[in-house]
């Protein structure tokens, strides 16, 4: 197993990469190989100090980085030595079995529709965050960002990728669908949740238990949350924003520490044929540990191929 990182990607890095790539060969016995892109004049000094095992990684030299701010598109092209262009031509190429990076998203989002592409019958993958409950366990919301505006058969879609994930990394046995809407009854909502609704009551493969309101998101009533992404990047920050809230107002609260982005790490592309994870921009060592954990963990579980197998027999 060789999960690629881009070390160059994110405000803290390539430091921060550093210490979360030390925690994650301190405290887990895998036997995945850990190939690193970055710069290795900076690499160098900081790998020398962590003092981390030599046979568990290796380093894949990279000349560019591709900055925050810049265009996606244009930077992907007029930077091929970047940590993350390179990272991209590993996963195509089959050098790593999964990519990661808190850098850029959106060169993130371009590199992977042009390089490892959708799998078969997935009109628009998707991105999701996990939802900390009350009750100790976690829910999955999707989509929160790339489908600002969707159709309704790409929300079924998205509940079915969820359902995979919730079962396969979550480890839910049948997770409960919900379509976030503005209030239970059916035929409630804008003419997007209005038309699909009925397709989600139909569908076999996954269990809808009907709308959500805002209320019930962190309450356990449904596992997979369901809504277009311009919806869910508003509830994505709106619920960021507590733990900032939380920390300016020194409020210690164990439910409320679990909203900062650290703790999750990052989140995966669904839908795509290779493991793509995409990171906070303000990633620290804990999140870069959590998102190497996450994709040792869908290359683990065979997710992939569970998505292939239900977009193929479905379609």
């Amino acid at each position: 197993m060789r999960i690629g990182l881009d070390m160059m990607g994110g405000d803290f890095a390539p430091a921060e990469a550093v210490k979360g790539v030390k925690l994650y060969l301190d405290a887990v016995a895998s036997d995945a190989h850990l190939v690193l892109i970055g710069d290795e004049s900076q690499l160098a000094p900081l790998l020398a100090d962590a003092q981390l095992d030599q046979s568990k990684y290796s380093v894949v030299h990279s000349s560019q980085v591709i900055g925050m701010d810049e265009h996606p598109t244009r930077a992907l092209k007029e930077k091929p030595h970047s940590s993350i262009s390179i990272g991209f031509h590993l996963l195509k190429n089959e050098k790593i079995d999964a990519f990661i990076s808190a850098g850029n998203t959106g060169a993130m989002m371009v590199g992977t529709f042009y390089s490892i592409k959708a799998i078969d019958g997935v009109q628009r993958p998707t991105i999701s965050t996990l939802v900390p409950r009350e009750n100790g366990s976690q829910g999955l919301l999707l989509d929160v960002g790339i489908n600002a505006d969707c159709k309704p058969e790409n929300l079924v879609q998205f509940a079915i990728l969820g359902s995979l994930y919730s079962k396969h990394i979550l480890k839910i046995d049948n997770p409960k669908v919900g379509l976030l809407n503005i209030g239970e009854e059916e035929g409630k909502g804008n003419l997007l949740a209005q038309a699909t609704y009925p397709l989600l009551k139909e569908n076999k493969l996954i269990n809808f238990v009907g709308n959500i309101e805002g209320r019930d998101l962190f309450s356990g009533k449904a596992d997979v949350m369901v809504c277009e992404g311009f919806t869910g990047n508003i509830v994505l920050k709106l619920a960021e924003s507590f733990y900032d809230i939380s920390v300016r107002r020194n409020i210690q609260d164990d439910y409320l520490k679990q909203f900062d982005s650290e703790s999750y790490g990052g989140t995966p592309v669904l839908g795509v044929s290779k493991p793509v994870i995409i990171g906070h921009g303000i990633s620290k060592g804990l999140a870069f540990q959590n998102m190497i954990l996450l994709a040792q963990q869908m290359i683990e579980s065979k997710l992939l191929e569970e998505i292939k197998e239900s977009f193929h027999s479905n379609s």
